[in-house]
């Protein structure tokens, strides 16, 4: 008679070769028995070991499923595996994610409306998908009108569309002098000159930007007010009116960043205080899923016609699956379910960072999912993200964020999204006991 166990060992084999992928459904199990030579009572132990070993899951009234591997980065910064602790990329995902959408991509998988959502689908996407983004981006007491929102394929190509069509090349725009490190990439493909301004504890200075404009017009202006990446500042109302005051008066527009806004959604966007000078952008990948993403652009009717041209030139379209998914995923109350829980989860991880690096000079915010990091006396900020890989651990330093030749302080920030709350505590403890040595302690190891 067969073993069971050689039977599992061999789907074990073949799952692990690639041979049966996450998603894929096993056979019955009578039909596996036949297809084995081996009893049906030796089958369901076989489909028993699988599920034993995490290789599989069972759904009732569907069947055996291949299932997906578990989370590479569980693994501990002391462990001799090789694994890396990812405090780099930070993409929130909590684990009743996969559950929470699963229910409203199953409808979507009906031939009827798979052939719905598989056509093209422009900037302006379809009435109900604007109707329902513009709920979606509501927050405070503002929401966008519905005519004014556009679509792309992430949060980046909207950011990228929009200063391409309010900045030409050559044309100045204005950034916080720290800054999100992918629009000095998008600056430099679009051949856009990043003018640095000053921040302060309540975000952008807007004496900064009316001296900046009087030295040479900017084209337009980036800015974070809220849960600022990566220094995780939100603008008070006061300083936001200021700063909503001063595009007015320069007539300059603004490209506003909100995509961390989600965890801090009382607060009124700059959209609402100067609607006619801002672009407001949002995304779904830090509030639903990296691994499906759709842009959002409120534009002022002016900015229309102008940013969806650039979205089109950009090949930077939406797809109309994520366009559905994303108005049933709202319709449903998922969306809200998952910003609920990512809310908890920033805050559970805030509170493990308070714990592991008391004592150090951190600017951050309770809602936040990263930090900054004002490393201690005595270690530069690149010598401090090297002594970290060399522990397993990756940080970015403060020159990726840095605009032009501001010189900021060794500074790196950390993201606390990808590993599991505990490994995010001993990453943390790792890189506190590592802060409290000196560069010279490293370097003799």
């Amino acid at each position: 008679m067969t073993d069971y166990q050689s039977v599992a060992n061999e789907v074990a084999d073949t799952i692990m070769a690639g041979g049966l992928r996450p998603g894929d459904r096993l056979p019955p199990q009578r039909e596996f028995a036949r297809r084995h030579g081996i009893a049906a009572s030796t089958a369901g132990r076989v489909y028993q070991e699988l599920a034993r070993r995490g290789l599989t899951v069972g759904e009732v009234g569907r069947g055996t499923f291949v299932r997906a591997p578990a989370d590479a980065t569980a693994g501990a910064p002391t462990e001799s595996s090789g694994a890396r602790i990812d405090l780099e990329v930070n993409h929130p995902v909590v684990p009743e994610q996969a559950r929470l959408l699963s229910p409203g991509l199953g409808r979507m998988l009906r031939p009827d409306a798979l052939g719905t959502v598989l056509r093209h689908s422009g900037a302006a996407g379809t009435p109900a998908a604007r109707e329902s983004a513009a709920d979606l981006l509501r927050r405070g007491g503002w929401q966008p009108d519905p005519a004014r929102v556009l679509f792309a394929g992430n949060g980046r190509q909207a950011i990228t569309a929009a200063i391409s069509a309010l900045v030409p090349p050559g044309g100045r725009l204005g950034v916080e002098e720290v800054t999100y490190a992918g629009v000095k990439a998008m600056a430099a493909r679009l051949g856009v000159v990043l003018v640095p301004l000053a921040v302060d504890g309540a975000g952008l200075v807007p004496e900064a930007v009316e001296e900046a404009h009087r030295s040479a017009p900017l084209q337009a202006l980036y800015v974070q007010p809220t849960l600022h990446n990566p220094l995780s500042v939100t603008m008070p109302p006061q300083r936001r009116r200021q700063l909503a005051d001063v595009l007015l008066r320069l007539g300059v527009t603004a490209v506003e960043d909100t995509i961390w806004a989600f965890l801090h959604d009382d607060v009124e966007p700059l959209a609402a205080l100067a609607p006619e000078r801002t672009v407001l952008v949002d995304s779904l990948s830090k509030r639903i899923s990296p691994g499906l993403t759709l842009g959002f652009a409120v534009a002022p009717r002016a900015v229309l016609a102008p940013l969806a041209t650039a979205l089109r030139a950009g090949g930077n379209l939406p797809m109309a699956f994520a366009l559905e998914a994303a108005s049933r995923w709202h319709a449903d109350g998922t969306v809200a379910a998952l910003v609920r829980a990512k809310q908890r989860a920033a805050a559970e991880r805030q509170v493990i960072a308070r714990r592991r690096l008391a004592g150090f000079t951190v600017r951050t915010d309770p809602r936040s999912y990263h930090c900054w990091w004002e490393l201690p006396d005595g270690w530069q900020s690149d010598a401090f993200v090297a002594a970290a890989a060399r522990h397993g651990i990756g940080v970015l330093p403060s020159s990726a964020f840095t605009v032009g030749r501001h010189r900021s302080v060794d500074a790196v920030r950390l993201g606390y999204c990808s590993p599991t709350p505990d490994v995010l505590s001993q990453a943390l403890a790792t890189l506190a006991d590592l802060a409290r040595s000196t560069p010279d302690d490293f370097l003799a190891d």
